[in-house]
């Protein structure tokens, strides 16, 4: 069996051999080694996060080309429409013109549908919002009798489809006098919102730590203050995303709307329905109308963007 001794300084210290390594220093291969592998590896992340982000901004402008379609669509005459496609408009700016909006203000029809669609998607979402948050704090820190059951129930309606209870609403609505009026439609969408809306709170505000509501009832805040000044300002971030997943699906609905309401309160959806019914490819009425109708949901979305993502994100992070 073979000893190896490292040789000894006179002062008694261990000394090195040659080709060995001090402990705690790098040796010169391995350095430059590692040094390569990140020098290779800051270029190739580089890269990739330029690819990744080229091809987000491809998916991004296929995703807008109907919009931007439709609005240059609506800038032109209805002869240029039927001609040519709207690219061609890209080449020619003069074909391009604010007439067709013009018109479109004039027809009272149209304006009297789009203050409609706001007299029905507003009120529904302040509803669906304001009864949602009552009812989510309720089952998440209330105590009463029954509260899981009747939680279970409403988690039970969720599956419930709203073509179900058409014929029999629309029966009820009638003999209460509400059918083809915005207070029916309202109604409505107002019941079939608040399943969703009753679970999506109610897990959110389960989810607010336990010790800040007892040290607001040690401080003598009632149930009424802590809901308003504690349980809402925490919410904020799933009511707005809340608010802007039922104030899009409202303004975009048109069976409901098909169904409860007539001529006269009718919304923007079931009136362009009609023009195209009537009037066949009227370019010049369905596009201005179409883009109106598209572009209340799209400033919605944006006006309150930070806070729908940050509901969308919210307890993903501790």
């Amino acid at each position: 069996m073979t000893t190896t001794h490292a040789a000894t300084a006179p002062d008694g210290k261990a000394k090195a051999q040659p080709g060995t390594a001090q402990p705690g220093t790098a040796q010169p291969g391995k350095t430059r080694r590692a040094k390569t592998r990140r020098g290779k590896t800051q270029p190739a992340k580089r890269i990739s996060r330029s690819v990744i982000q080229v091809c987000l901004l491809i998916i991004g402008l296929i995703w807008l080309a109907p919009a931007a379609g439709l609005f240059v669509s609506s800038l032109r005459t209805e002869g240029d429409n039927a001609g040519s496609g709207w690219w061609h408009a890209l080449a020619a700016p003069g074909q391009l013109s604010l007439d067709n909006y013009a018109a479109l203000l004039q027809d009272s029809g149209i304006t009297q549908a789009f203050w409609n669609t706001v007299l029905i998607s507003v009120p529904t979402t302040i509803a669906v919002v304001v009864i949602a948050a009552l009812a989510g704090y309720a089952f998440a820190w209330l105590e009463f009798p029954g509260r899981d059951w009747i939680f279970l129930l409403v988690v039970a309606m969720l599956v419930v489809p709203v073509q179900i209870g058409l014929l029999p609403v629309a029966k009820m609505f009638g003999a209460l006098g509400l059918f083809g009026s915005i207070p029916g439609v309202v109604l409505f969408h107002t019941a079939y919102g608040l399943p969703f809306a009753i679970f999506l709170l109610r897990n959110y505000f389960a989810e607010i730590p336990k010790e800040m509501l007892e040290a607001a009832r040690m401080d003598g805040g009632g149930e009424w203050r802590i809901f308003s000044q504690l349980i809402l300002p925490l919410g904020r971030p799933a009511i707005a995303s809340l608010a802007i997943f039922q104030f899009l699906w409202v303004w975009n609905d048109m069976l409901v709307a098909l169904l409860f309401a007539d001529n006269e309160s009718q919304p923007l959806t079931v009136a362009l329905q009609s023009q195209m019914r009537q009037f066949g490819s009227n370019i010049g009425v369905l596009a201005p109308g179409a883009f109106l109708s598209l572009i209340v949901p799209v400033i919605v979305f944006f006006a309150f963007q930070r806070h729908f993502v940050q509901g969308v994100m919210a307890g993903s992070v501790k």
